[in-house]
């Protein structure tokens, strides 16, 4: 491990490109990766669809949405490219907008129930929000993307106390520790983002405060679920490859948001309009 990877890599737009996989003419909807989506709930239906729509605007060759015919529909309303067929995936992202009480009501029982096709198909996962317990749980490459709140409930869960003050006081000491506790990849959200396993860390630019919105952090999940399943090869040959991915989805996400923004309020779903502009503008 270099002094670098311990004191913490800035991303930058460079390192970010080179895990944006641009499709050649000998690719299909197959090879450019499918992602299998389970997100959102009968509490909060607009994180399926801000991230199935994010996860399209940036580039994936299918997503495949897993739900009851309710959800579904409002994804179709919104992104009729995805398919509602369970089947074979590239990576998986499980979730976003759905409680972490799994027995707290009828349609989020519902939902966890899904989360055992993570185990079905050991591929790449990101593990959102209500499917934060199954950290460590899983024996593929697996990436967490809690915010403060979330990691200190997690961390305290598993043997180690630790406020949200404390987190937010030191977030890359605490994204570290994490990884290390927890043997997986951590983005740990915030104002700057880190992301971290056991050798590797790396801090983004700080990002512009207006995304601090609701469904901002089901948009990042979806750009990030996207760059997973093309890059699930690299990613199961290379075990910083996640980490990379997982900065590079922060870096497009925090990029369209300025580029929404211009200075004023943003909402998430200006965010995902923004993300395909951000991506040509990094693979100049």
């Amino acid at each position: 491990m270099t002094q670098n990877q311990r004191s913490g890599k800035k991303w930058s737009a460079r390192d970010a490109k080179r895990c944006i996989l641009v499709p050649t003419d000998l690719d299909h909807k197959y090879s450019r990766g499918v992602l299998g989506v389970i997100t959102g709930s009968a509490q909060y239906p607009g994180a399926a669809v801000l991230s199935t729509a994010a996860a399209a605007a940036t580039g994936v060759g299918m997503i495949r949405f897993h739900s009851s015919s309710g959800l579904a529909h409002l994804v179709l309303h919104t992104t009729p490219s995805a398919v509602v067929q369970p089947g074979k995936v590239a990576a998986w992202l499980i979730g976003s907008g759905i409680p972490a009480k799994k027995y707290s009501d009828i349609s989020t029982w519902l939902r966890h129930r899904w989360f055992k096709l993570a185990s079905l198909q050991s591929v790449p996962t990101v593990l959102d929000a209500g499917a934060l317990y199954l950290t460590g749980s899983l024996e593929q490459p697996t990436l967490i993307t809690p915010h403060s709140g979330e990691l200190s409930a997690l961390l305290t869960s598993r043997g180690v106390p630790v406020s949200v003050e404390a987190i937010e006081a030191d977030p890359k000491k605490w994204v570290q520790g994490a990884a290390k506790t927890l043997g997986v990849t951590v983005l740990l959200k915030g104002s700057i983002t880190f992301v971290a396993n056991d050798e590797l860390v790396i801090e983004l630019p700080v990002a512009t405060p207006w995304l601090a919105t609701a469904g901002s952090g089901d948009v990042l999940a979806g750009i990030i679920g996207a760059l997973v399943a093309t890059n699930s090869v690299e990613i199961l040959n290379d075990k910083n490859r996640l980490a990379e991915v997982a900065a590079t989805g922060a870096y497009i996400h925090a990029h369209a948001a300025k580029n929404a923004s211009r200075g004023g309020p943003i909402s998430a779903e200006m965010i995902i309009k923004e993300i395909s502009g951000a991506i040509s503008q990094l693979l100049k």
